[in-house]
């Protein structure tokens, strides 16, 4: 097998990361980043529904045992969890960092920095979470990383709300993608997370990376390189549309994708208050959670995460 060596290095090299910075940047100036289409200019101060302007923005950062096992390895996954979001999930169980907005502006370098401090660490890869909003600013902050030689993978670890033309300019640039498939019905994506669209912008955008990545491939210690890695966490009172998620990505996506079916459920935030749908108010039942497994199985899927039986 050949060495791993990262996209985001050849681009580097050929002077195509440099231009990609510039569209992305230029986005920023009437912010169409994410499917919000905000069009405030970030880079004035203007700020839309994720309420970052032009600087990044983090909570903080740390080696993670958390993430799945691919990407954990031995050394954790060197997580860099950034402020705010461009969804609104009312049941959001980081709802300190992405609507409280629980963070620090920082500068670039500062970013560059906290990666190759991650990786010196020996974490395994540089995760970030929720980038979708701020994913000019990554990109950005990346030639000075290389420079410091920075050279572990990099993780998109996003909700699923994307906008297509943005998650173009990140091809190569990104080794792999773990976007949330969070529904599989817009009525219910509307109302609980206020992302009008959802189920066919976030296929889309699935589709996309799978296209770029490809399935899972990890090294002889199991060790993730490149790939599509794709979560979703199952709802109570299958709210979260499984059977029709699942049906999507063996059909759309690949029978061989690497699924991580959460069962960690639990009512946070304001998964209280929303009388439309009451059954936020409690966890799922492990026969909901079993019935999802099920339904994945059904429709083909089996490169379950943590699931053998």
């Amino acid at each position: 097998m050949k060495p791993f060596r990262p996209g985001y290095i050849r681009l580097y090299e050929t002077g195509e990361l440099q231009k990609r910075i510039e569209a992305l940047d230029g986005i920023l100036k009437d912010c169409v980043t994410c499917p919000q289409n905000c069009h405030v200019n970030r880079f004035e101060g203007e700020l839309g529904v994720c309420r970052v302007g032009s600087l990044p923005m983090v909570s903080s950062y740390n080696p993670h045992f958390g993430e799945e096992p691919p990407l954990v390895g031995r050394y954790g996954s060197g997580t860099i969890f950034l402020t705010y979001c461009n969804l609104r999930c009312s049941f959001c169980q980081n709802y300190d960092i992405s609507h409280l907005g629980h963070g620090t502006e920082v500068s670039c370098n500062e970013t560059s920095s906290m990666m190759i401090e991650l990786q010196r660490r020996g974490c395994h890869n540089i995760n970030f979470v929720t980038p979708t909003h701020q994913a000019a600013q990554i990109v950005r902050s990346l030639p000075r990383a290389i420079e410091e030689g920075l050279e572990v993978p990099l993780v998109y670890n996003c909700g699923g709300f994307e906008a297509l033309e943005t998650i173009k300019l990140l091809d190569g640039i990104f080794d792999i993608y773990m976007p949330d498939i969070k529904y599989g019905d817009n009525e219910v994506a509307s109302g609980l997370s206020r992302a009008k669209g959802y189920v066919e912008i976030s296929r889309a955008a699935v589709k996309e990376m799978q296209r770029q990545v490809g399935d899972l491939v990890t090294d002889s210690h199991g060790i993730a390189q490149r790939g599509l890695i794709i979560r979703h966490l199952v709802l109570p009172e299958g709210l979260a549309g499984t059977r029709e998620v699942m049906r999507f990505i063996a059909k759309e996506i690949s029978t061989n994708a690497y699924i991580n079916m959460m069962d960690q459920y639990r009512p946070c935030y304001k998964a209280f208050d929303n009388p439309r749908y009451p059954a936020m108010g409690r966890r799922i039942t492990s026969t909901e959670f079993e019935e999802a497994v099920r339904m994945a199985r059904e429709e083909g899927l089996t490169r379950l995460a943590g699931i053998t039986a």
